[in-house]
């Protein structure tokens, strides 16, 4: 055989072969996502670094126990076992060191309250001897704290504070009013957990010799009664729940001094319908700072008060025509040596940081530009430098930079596309990168603050293993104007097998609410591989993020600020005309999902783009914003009271007479944040315009649905009504 004959042949075997190899790749299904785990990533959990910089510890989780190793930097090597749970007849999965690194607190027997809280079990443990000292004799307890001095603990049980004296195990308790349903000391209550991220509300002075806490009283605060199914007779199970409009929990903030054992309460204003979100040492042992948020959040003020008489002043004030959003802005970082305090801010359009004096005072604005900060990584006082995050490459990146404190000589130290989080060292001599993209699942490495890689510690090469062998196409990115002229970000995922000459039904899915973001190069995760599993079975699925999502400036994310729900529907169904405009989607075919907000928008969209939607799945969905809390929803709308049509016109029960297309509408009878009241009445008011539709009630299940086959079962529901009816 000549060679042309020989290459010719070859190339023929080449292309049968590739042929033959995508036939033999498998496709994504249910049991895959959802019994078999099979797209689980792994990772390196509970990573602490320690105070020299040349170690960190991590987490490990093993058949003999959990346990706390030593890791060198240089090397890569375990350097030792720091906790070893099964020497310790403790299966913990938490550890935290003091500052100098010679005790851990370790919480076992972990029961979660809410999406932040939780109470455990917590040792003691001495890392020089390797003995535990098991706290309150194993009552369960929150929010375990060891002092500067390592030898006192504070903790809150029964909404009350107490300090244990280890040498002695003296128990010293520092409030006395708390109650369940009346008054907490030192622990966020459910709005403050959920939408300030507040659950722990205590803080040790740097002596050691005072403790600050914020006290809520929620006795006005009207509660909401959640029925528990599975007995005889069913449970009921009240909490506190401030709804839109409603009475919050009267907050204040004090001050207990150990020497005198006395408490004083910190001026914090003659308004009393406030938030008191957070507390800060400034570094100084008699002055504490703290946030005091209005009512309708469209003014955060920064106070010092001195913690000897409680007398307070207002040191910055920042406000806006919209809102101040806390969470957005939650950087504030005090200096030493009085050189102020840097903190964060979208007040020139963009989240940027910003630098002050002790006195309030601004010093100067060290980042600059139309993209945004999204996370302070850390401040090298020592080198005069900051490492941020930020979205200057791309609004659906995340890329580590470093600057100077004088704001100069920016530059970027992560160069790959794609989405990073950083854990940086004490020292800023290192860091540890998790990164992943859409197309690359979760990859953990070492680095010299330089950027410089060390060393890889992940990179699932098990799961790419795996992804091998299926039959998925990856995220295609997109952009598109509506036609007002507003450019948005989608992406679609296709079938494997693609025919261009071929029409598509369309699943689109959607979060949307205010400073989201959906559209991003990043690894997905279990949902992301349901709609694999969809694109399967012949579907394209598309998600578009609408105006007032994040990562794109404070006028595209307040542009839907007192009206939720209007421009964010008029978004996705833009996005559902453009998706159909496309030679291989079938316009008749286009439905919309989401979850929480997502479900929202879902039912929305499909009452008010009833021409343009067939089918909307809708989970947990808020459908109307009156039944929500006090803290969100008044962020975005102010009160029902200032703002009755905001809460109105765009509830789905408005709407619900326009509905034509098939709606499945699912809900946790369990569910202490979205309650299932948003369902029952979406229902009634269906019923009442005479509209069929489908649902479903998961019981005593919570805002995430999930636990034991649930998952399972709710989306062999949902992938069951995609067939039927799209």
């Amino acid at each position: 055989m000549n060679r042309v004959k020989q290459i010719g042949l070859l190339a023929i075997l080449m292309v049968f072969g590739c042929a033959v190899m995508a036939q033999q790749k498998k496709k994504v299904t249910l049991e895959d996502v959802f019994k078999n785990n099979t797209f689980s990533q792994k990772s390196i959990q509970g990573i602490n670094w320690m105070k020299d910089g040349q170690f960190y510890s991590t987490l490990q989780k093993g058949t003999a126990g959990p346990k706390v190793v030593k890791v060198n930097v240089a090397t890569g090597d375990e350097a030792g076992v720091l906790i070893d749970g099964a020497a310790l007849g403790v299966n913990f999965s938490s550890y935290s060191f003091n500052a100098d690194e010679t005790k851990a607190l370790i919480a076992s027997e972990v029961e979660s309250i809410y999406r932040r809280s939780s109470k455990g079990v917590f040792h003691l443990v001495d890392l020089k001897s390797g003995t535990a000292q098991k706290l309150l004799n194993g009552e369960k307890i929150m929010y375990a704290t060891l002092s500067p001095e390592n030898d006192k603990v504070a903790f809150v049980k029964d909404n009350n504070i107490f300090i244990i004296e280890l040498a002695n195990n003296q128990l010293t308790q520092i409030t006395d009013d708390g109650k369940w349903n009346q008054v907490l000391n030192g622990a966020g209550d459910w709005v403050y957990e959920e939408e300030f991220s507040l659950s722990k509300a205590f803080s040790w002075s740097p002596d050691g010799q005072k403790i600050a806490f914020i006290r809520l009283d929620e006795t006005d605060v009207p509660e909401f009664n959640m029925q528990l199914w599975g007995k005889l007779y069913p449970q009921d199970y009240k909490f506190k729940y401030p709804k839109a409009g409603e009475a919050n929990a009267k907050a204040s903030i004090h001050i207990y001094d150990l020497i005198s054992k006395k408490t004083i309460k910190a001026d914090v204003g003659a308004e009393t319908d406030i938030y008191l979100p957070r507390i800060y040492w400034t570094g100084e042992a008699n002055t504490l700072a703290f946030l005091r948020v209005n009512r309708l959040q469209n003014q955060i003020d920064l106070l010092y008060t001195d913690a000897q008489s409680g007398q307070s002043k207002v040191i910055l004030e920042e406000k806006s025509k919209t809102y101040v959003d806390l969470n957005y802005n939650d950087d504030l970082r005090f200096l030493g040596d009085n050189k102020g305090f840097i903190r964060t801010s979208e007040q020139d359009g963009f989240k940027h940081i910003y630098h002050h004096g002790n006195d309030g005072k601004l010093i100067r604005q060290i980042t600059s530009g139309k993209w945004e900060v999204t996370n302070l990584v850390g401040i090298d006082e020592k080198g005069k430098k900051i490492y941020f995050i930020s979205t200057e490459a791309s609004p659906m990146e995340r890329n580590l930079y470093v600057i100077n404190l004088d704001g100069k000589n920016k530059k970027i130290l992560t160069l790959e596309k794609g989405t990073y989080s950083i854990n940086m060292s004490k020292d800023f001599k290192y860091y540890i990168a998790n990164y992943t993209n859409a197309s690359t699942p979760l990859q953990v490495t070492l680095n010299e603050s330089s950027g410089k890689l060390l060393k890889v510690l992940e990179e699932n090469q098990e799961l790419k293993g795996k992804l091998a062998t299926f039959a998925m196409s990856e995220r295609e990115f997109f952009a598109f104007k509506t036609v007002e002229g507003t450019s948005l970000n989608g992406y679609m995922i296709k079938p494997s097998d693609f025919d261009p000459n071929k029409k598509y039904p369309v699943l689109m899915y959607v979060y949307g609410g205010p400073g989201s973001q959906n559209v991003m190069n990043s690894w997905g995760g279990t949902r992301d591989f349901w709609h694999h599993h969809l694109a399967a079975e012949g579907y394209i699925v598309a998600c578009v993020d609408n105006r007032g999502t994040g990562a794109r400036g404070r006028d595209f994310k307040h542009a839907t600020y007192a009206n939720l729900g209007k421009l964010e529907t008029e978004d996705q169904i833009a996005g559902a005309k453009y998706l159909g405009s496309l030679p291989f989607i079938d316009k008749s075919r286009i439905g919309i999902w989401g979850w929480s907000y997502g479900g929202y928008m879902s039912s929305l969209a499909l009452m008010i783009g009833n021409d343009v939607f067939k089918s909307a799945i809708a989970v947990a969905p808020v459908t109307t914003w009156r039944y929500y809390d006090t803290i969100y929803t008044e962020r975005y709308l102010q009160t029902p009271q200032q703002n009755a049509a905001g809460y109105d016109d765009n509830s789905p029960i408005t709407h619900v007479y326009k509905l034509k297309g098939n709606l499945l509408l699912i809900h946790g009878t369990g569910d202490d944040n979205v309650h299932y009241q948003n369902a029952v009445d979406l229902v009634d008011a269906l019923i009442k315009a005479d509209k069929q539709f489908e649902t479903m009630y998961y019981p005593n299940r919570n805002h995430g649905i999930s636990g034991g086959n649930t998952s399972w079962h709710l989306y062999s529901l949902m992938t069951d009504f995609i067939k039927r009816k799209l």
